[in-house]
């Protein structure tokens, strides 16, 4: 069943005028479509357009009564259509970023539901309860996280809302993915707009059926885009006119300096109660809220400037609600017109007409530290607004130094706007466990030869030993799971590759030629951590790729300075965190402040992200301090950090191989029917590869040159401690074009540098290597791998890495022929 809203009246200007000359693009449906939406363009090669929603307060400052509203009527009819009774157990979801305001508000129209929304910002110890893809936009993973796991379990409707209702493919994948877990008899689809095809239409009823289950669907408008052909060819053609041009007049519009002050307002904000939907958010929660509104706003309207005639309540990307109620508490509160929108992760092409939904666009980069590293974001049509005042709403976990650099939102707002206001909600952090519930003896590491190749002094393992658990599954099952967002990577292993012997050939090879060059980065990185970090370090290596360079950094200490360091090794799991269980062991036996984490390489920055955000949030539950994020890495190709053996993208013979490399030890595996609260995370102990096993050649080849190579080291790391070795991340802006340029759209599944690209090949369903022009012999291990999987090698000339894996996009296991090479998409 399908409801529509009554119509509304139509714009003077339509703001899709533009886009539709020059395109040819219609939107055919309902009358009131052209009030509700505009039409822009962005970078994209599979959807030229975009569709700019005029009431949802993203893209364009609108009256918070009217964002509001829409939600609220939305939830109204909802609640008409389930009756009181079902309505009383419904549970309202959100989808991250763009609906998440509007789901909260169409849950306060239905009325006492509890609401969650999907999130792209993992929160170390906050267990996943679900997770799907949005395969259409700019950034595609969601995370379900609600602090009580029962909250999506109940057996009332689930009412699942978006702006925009496009070609149903989010909805389906939500709803597969949350049923086979909690299955209901009733979902509600909730959307601004349903601008479904025809042949996209039957689909919801199709796989109603199919899972036996009610869904029903409530739009405030329906209707359907229609495209004429080669739109796509021509969109790229405009975008490619206009985008050097909007550059220009977006630098000449930002080169204006800081023309006002940027002020904090304190909004006192209620104490526990939600920033937002990311972890739920229950009705009691909603009454304490409304009661504090009206102090906050008028905290807010005190600091407002006098004679403010025109002021913008400004978002943050997830953190929608909230500040649309204190922007909607405002308008009731000052007599300046009044009108919100959020920042934004979306890149879309500005252009100053007003026939066109985006006139103008501000960037700032990103300031929250976000898993996928960083990268640029966006304010639209708040540069010549006409706003005397903006106040800027973050979360606390935004407000960072980063935000208030001479690029940041605030400079930037400030240089267009006379007055900028900066509120900050404390940004919500689930209850954990308290610490007497942990038990107070964690087990010793497990060491060699009963856990690893390894000699039991080389390093001690912070793991539970998995050998006997069944955990491999295909390359091509698993890449189907993570991709659907039905399993993490780490609650599976990949079946070990067992390397041909061309291919052993070329790793003995490798190893041969780049011994020497191992050795020099290996006495680089271990001179600078004890010069700058301790004299006696505590080494921790991320497993397992860090193991090797742990152990090589071991053996040169003593080496050169006789000194015997303690090695570990620990997981870290993207997405998940650092083992905090290894973490608190680690601080009862050492110094935490001596502890240097180790790993082998850096790609595109993501772990580095992930241990810096999992230490902050340890520090918070456990209250133990002193542990430094900064990883020390053999190669830092996409620098990264700052405590490195060399900025070289090269062949690590270590990456050519999986366990038989690693002490026959396999990937960390972190399941929750495995792995407890209070144990380590899992590996496996691949004792059968025995007679294949080069881990001890490897170290024993790199460090037999440690004799030729110290006065080179000597010099090497002179020229280190005298550089300045600040982290550009110059590598992510590579990651996030090719990400966009080859319509990937998620930088997960663009994997830089040579050691990425090769556990592609090795692990992962490959679609596409790229390969820096004239790259030579570091490659051809890659090259023999891509011919025996069919995977093309691309040259580009513009590479800052060798060389970039891109694995297979949106995978099914059709995406493999019958035997098992890549195909095309």
């Amino acid at each position: 069943m399908t409801e529509r809203a009554p119509a509304e009246g139509r714009a003077e200007v339509w703001s899709g005028s533009w886009v539709a000359e020059r395109l040819g693009v219609e939107l055919a449906g309902d009358d009131t479509l052209t009030c509700l939406l505009g039409l822009a363009l962005r970078r994209n090669p599979k959807r030229a357009h975009l569709l700019v929603s005029n009431v949802l307060g993203k893209h364009v400052p609108q009256s918070p009564s009217v964002v509001y509203g829409h939600g609220v009527a939305l939830g109204r009819r909802v609640r008409d259509l389930l009756g009181d009774e079902e309505a009383e157990r419904a549970v309202v979801l959100g989808y991250a970023e763009t609906a998440t305001g509007l789901g909260h508000s169409v849950a306060d129209g239905l009325g006492p539901a509890p609401y969650l929304h999907s999130t792209r910002r993992p929160v170390a110890g906050v267990a996943r309860a679900g997770g799907f893809e949005e395969s259409h936009s700019h950034a595609t993973s969601h995370l379900l996280l609600p602090e009580d796991p029962a909250l999506l379990a109940g057996d009332g409707a689930l009412v699942l809302v978006d702006d925009e209702f496009s070609t149903g493919n989010t909805v389906l994948n939500t709803v597969r993915a949350l049923h086979e877990r909690y299955p209901r008899e009733r979902y509600v689809v909730v959307a601004l707009v349903d601008m479904r095809s025809p042949a996209d239409a039957g689909r919801l009823e199709e796989f109603a059926r199919e899972i036996g289950a009610r869904v029903d669907l409530v739009t405030a408008a329906s209707g359907t885009v229609r495209l004429p052909p080669g739109v796509l060819d021509k969109g790229r053609e405009l975008v490619a006119r206009y985008e050097d041009e909007g550059t220009r007049a977006g630098a000449r519009a930002d080169a204006g300096g800081v023309a006002g002050r940027v002020a904090r307002v304190d909004l006192r904000w209620p104490d526990g109660v939600p920033d937002g939907g990311r972890h739920g958010f229950t009705a009691a929660h909603r009454e304490r809220l409304e009661n504090a509104l009206p102090d906050m706003a008028a905290r807010i309207a005190g600091a407002l400037p006098a004679g403010a005639r025109r002021v913008l309540v400004l978002g943050f990307e997830e953190l929608m609600y909230a500040p649309l109620r204190l922007a909607h508490a405002l308008e009731r509160t000052v007599d300046a017109e009044v009108r919100y929108s959020t920042t934004t992760r979306s890149p879309v092409l500005a252009v100053d007409d007003p026939g066109y939904a985006i006139r103008t666009r501000l960037v700032f980069p990103a300031h929250d530290d976000p898993a996928d590293g960083p990268g640029e974001r966006y304010a639209y049509n708040v540069a010549g607004g006409g706003f005397d005042a903006v106040v800027a709403v973050v979360d606390s976990a935004a407000d960072t130094p980063a935000l208030h650099a001479c690029d940041g939102l605030p400079a930037r707002l400030a240089a267009h706007v006379p007055h900028v206001l900066l509120a900050v909600v404390p940004s919500y952090v689930p209850r954990t466990p308290h610490a007497s519930e942990r038990p107070s003896m964690l087990s010793e590491p497990l060491r060699g030869p009963d856990f690893s190749s390894y000699a039991a002094d080389e390093v001690g393992w912070l793991l539970q030993d998995l050998s006997d658990v069944t955990l491999e599954a295909p390359t091509e099952e698993r890449e189907e799971a993570i991709q659907s967002g039905g399993a993490h990577y780490a609650e599976s292993l990949p079946v070990e590759y067992q390397p041909s012997e061309q291919y052993q050939e070329l790793f003995h090879a490798a190893l041969a030629t780049s011994a020497a060059r191992l050795a020099r980065a290996v006495g680089a990185v271990t001179e600078l951590v004890l010069t700058e970090r301790s004299p006696r370090p505590v080494l921790v290596s991320l497993a397992r790729a860090g193991t090797p360079v742990g152990i090589l950094m071991r053996r040169w200490a003593r080496f050169r300075h006789g000194l015997d360091l303690p090695h570990y090794a620990v997981s870290i799991v993207r997405g998940r965190g650092i083992d905090a269980n290894a973490l608190r062991w680690l601080a009862g036996r050492h110094d935490p402040a001596d502890v240097v984490f180790v790993d082998g390489w850096t790609g595109k920055g993501a772990i580095t992200r992930e241990l810096a955000a999992a230490l902050r949030a340890f520090e918070a539950s456990d209250g133990i301090t002193g542990f430094d994020p900064e990883i020390a890495v053999l190669a830092d190709p996409g620098s990264c950090v700052r405590t490195y053996g060399t900025r070289d993208d090269f062949l690590i013979p270590s990456a050519c191989l999986n366990s038989t490399v690693s002490g026959l030890i396999s990937r960390t595996v972190l399941r929750a029917d495995l792995v407890g609260p209070h144990d380590f995370h899992g590996a496996k102990f691949y004792r059968e590869l025995a007679g294949a096993d080069l881990s001890t050649a490897f170290l024993d080849a790199v460090s037999a040159r440690f004799p030729d190579v110290a006065d080179t080291v000597d010099a090497q790391t002179k020229e280190l401690l005298a550089a300045d070795r600040t982290p550009t991340w110059e590598g992510w802006a590579a990651v996030e074009r090719i990400s966009e340029e080859y319509g990937i759209h998620d930088v997960n599944l663009v994997k830089p540098g040579v050691g990425e690209t090769t556990r592609v090949m090795l692990r992962r369903v490959p679609w596409k290597v790229l390969a820096r022009a004239g790259a030579g012999a570091d490659l051809d291990h890659v090259r023999l791998l891509a011919e025996q999987r069919g995977v093309p090698v691309e040259e580009s000339a513009d590479l800052p890495y060798t060389c970039v894996g891109l694995i297979h996009p949106k995978y099914t296991r059709g995406a493999t022929g019958a035997d098992g090479k890549a195909v095309a998409l």
